[in-house]
C-alpha cells in the first residue's frame, strides 16, 4: 500500500492507538516504566467509554466483597475523589464518578509520567515489515504522518491497529450480530429529593439522594412499568424506549441525572460501519429527545429539568475482537479458570445488551457452577492481550482475545484499566535493547510482581 505521507523524524517506544479506558492507562504505565511514550487519541480528551462517551459510574467487579482491580484504578478513583470528582456511597461502593473530572485526572497523570498525547488524530494504517509493525500513519491536521516506535499498543476499542496489519479477528456473535450501542445524557435541574421520595414509595429504594440508582426494562418486574407503558400510550415513547432504562447520580454535579440509554435502533450495531456509527449518533438523539419529554411529564422532581450533556461518543460495547495467542471462554469464567500468566482478575457476569431483545447469561448470579460463589473469580490472561500474527503488539481491553459470551464479561471499565497497565508496562519492557520489540519475550512472572509492586492484584 502506498500513501503520501511524511514520515515524523522523532520516534518512540511505545505509541499507544487510543487513549481511552484502555489506551490511557497504558500510555500512564508504560510512561512511568521510563518509556518514551505517545498516545494518539482521535478525541479532544483521554478517557473514551468512561468520558467522552460517558459511561458512569464504574460497573462494580468485586469478589468477596473486595474490588478486584486496583493499581491504577484505586489512583483513579482518589484522585477523582480529591477533585470533588468522585465519592464512595453509604453501601461502600466507590465507583461513582464525574466523567468530565476524569478527562482531567486521565491526562495529568500522563503528563505527570512524561507521557505525550496527540489529540484529534485518526488512526490510519501500519506500515508493516513482515510481522512487525515499523510505523503508524495517522491523520491530522498535519495531513498523513508515519509514527516510529518500537512497540505499539492497539487500544482502539475496535482492534483498527490489529485489524489493519492483518491479525485475525472475530466480530458479533455466531451470526455477526453486535451487542445494543447506546447514546447517553443526562438530565440536569432536578429536584433529587423529590425525586427520591417517589422512588422509594415505588418500591425501588433509595438511601440518599446523592446516590441514586433506577431502572426499567420491559418484562423485568420494574415498578416504572407502569408508567413507561402510559407513556407510550400517550405517545411519548415509542415501545423500543422501554428496552432499557437507567439513570445514576454523578458525583460534583448536584441535580444532574447519568443515563444509560438509550438503545441505538437494533438494526444499527455494528460500530465498524461508519454508516451506521454515523446513524447511531442521529437515532440516539432522537431518542433523548423522547426520553427528555417523558422524565419532565412522569417522574416527580424533573418537570424543570433539562438537557444536561450528549456524549459526543456513541458508548459501544463490542465490535472486533482479536484472535489472540489464547481465546477466553464463558466456559473459563464458568469454571473460575486460573492462568499462569494471569494480568487481571475479574467477577463480572455476563452482560449481553442483545439487540434481539431480553437479558442472557449469568446475570442473575445463580447456578451451580463455581463462578456463582461470592468470593468466586476467573483470571484474564496475558496471552489474550497478545494477537496472532503481530510481534510488537498488545491489545487491552474490550478488544482482547475472549468469545462473544466472554467478552461481555471483561469489557468493563475496571478490568480495561488492569488490562491497559499490564500492556503499559509488558510494552515499555518489550521496547528495551533486551526486550527485542517482541511482547512475546517478556518475563510475565517479572509483570505479574510489578504489577504486585503498583498495588495490582494479580
Amino acid at each position: 500500500m502506498s500513501l503520501p505521507y511524511r514520515s515524523d523524524l522523532r520516534a518512540w517506544d511505545v505509541i499507544v492507538a487510543g487513549g481511552g479506558t484502555a489506551g490511557a492507562v497504558a500510555g500512564i504505565a508504560a510512561a512511568r516504566t521510563g518509556a518514551r511514550v505517545l498516545v494518539v487519541e482521535a478525541q479532544g480528551s483521554l478517557g473514551g467509554t468512561g468520558t467522552n462517551a460517558w459511561v458512569t459510574p464504574l460497573m462494580r467487579n468485586v469478589s468477596g466483597g473486595q474490588n478486584l482491580n486496583r493499581g491504577l484504578t484505586d489512583e483513579l478513583k482518589a484522585r477523582l475523589a480529591a477533585r470533588g470528582d468522585g465519592a464512595t456511597d453509604a453501601g461502600g461502593n466507590d465507583n461513582w464518578f464525574n466523567p468530565e473530572g476524569l478527562k482531567f485526572v486521565l491526562e495529568e497523570l500522563l503528563q505527570e509520567a512524561g507521557g505525550e498525547v496527540l489529540y484529534h488524530t485518526q488512526v490510519v494504517q501500519p506500515l508493516m515489515e513482515g510481522g512487525h509493525i515499523g510505523a503508524l500513519i495517522v491523520h491530522n491536521k498535519g495531513g498523513l504522518q508515519a509514527l516510529r516506535a518500537a512497540v505499539f499498543i492497539d487500544a482502539t476499542g475496535d482492534a483498527d491497529v490489529a485489524a489493519l496489519a492483518g491479525v485475525p479477528f472475530q466480530a458479533g456473535d455466531e451470526d455477526g450480530v453486535h451487542q445494543a450501542m447506546s447514546l447517553r445524557f443526562t438530565l440536569a435541574g432536578v429536584d433529587v429529593g423529590r425525586l427520591r421520595d417517589f422512588l422509594n414509595a415505588q418500591g425501588q429504594w433509595q438511601d440518599s439522594p446523592d446516590f441514586l440508582h433506577f431502572w426499567m426494562v420491559w418484562g423485568r418486574k420494574s415498578s416504572l412499568e407502569g408508567l413507561f407503558r402510559e407513556a407510550v400510550a400517550a405517545g411519548v415513547l415509542e415501545e423500543r424506549d422501554g428496552d432499557y432504562f437507567q439513570g445514576f447520580s454523578v458525583p460534583g454535579r448536584p441535580g444532574e441525572l447519568s443515563f444509560n440509554c438509550p438503545r441505538i435502533r437494533a438494526d444499527l450495531n455494528d460500530a465498524t460501519d461508519p454508516w451506521q456509527l454515523s446513524a447511531a449518533q442521529t437515532d440516539g438523539r432522537a431518542a433523548i429527545t423522547r426520553l427528555l419529554a417523558f422524565c419532565r411529564r412522569f417522574l416527580p422532581g424533573c418537570g424543570g429539568a433539562y438537557l444536561g450533556v450528549v456524549a459526543p461518543m456513541v458508548g459501544v460495547r463490542d465490535s472486533r475482537r482479536i484472535v489472540g495467542d489464547y481465546t477466553l471462554t464463558v466456559t473459563d469464567l464458568l469454571d473460575c479458570v486460573k492462568f499462569p500468566d494471569v494480568i487481571c482478575r475479574n467477577h463480572y457476569p455476563v452482560d449481553i445488551h442483545s439487540v434481539r431483545g431480553g437479558a442472557r447469561l449469568l446475570h442473575e448470579r445463580e447456578g451451580s457452577a463455581p463462578y456463582f460463589a461470592p468470593d468466586a473469580w476467573h483470571d484474564i490472561p496475558y496471552r489474550a492481550l497478545v494477537p496472532q500474527g503481530a510481534s510488537n503488539l498488545l491489545v487491552p481491553g474490550r478488544a482482547a482475545s475472549s468469545t462473544f459470551e466472554a467478552q461481555s464479561a471483561i469489557r468493563v471499565q475496571q478490568n480495561c484499566h488492569s488490562m491497559g497497565e499490564a500492556a503499559g508496562i509488558a510494552a515499555a519492557w518489550a521496547a528495551t535493547p533486551s526486550g527485542r520489540s517482541d511482547v512475546r519475550a517478556v518475563d510475565v512472572a517479572a509483570l505479574q510482581d510489578e504489577l504486585r509492586r503498583r498495588g495490582g492484584n494479580v
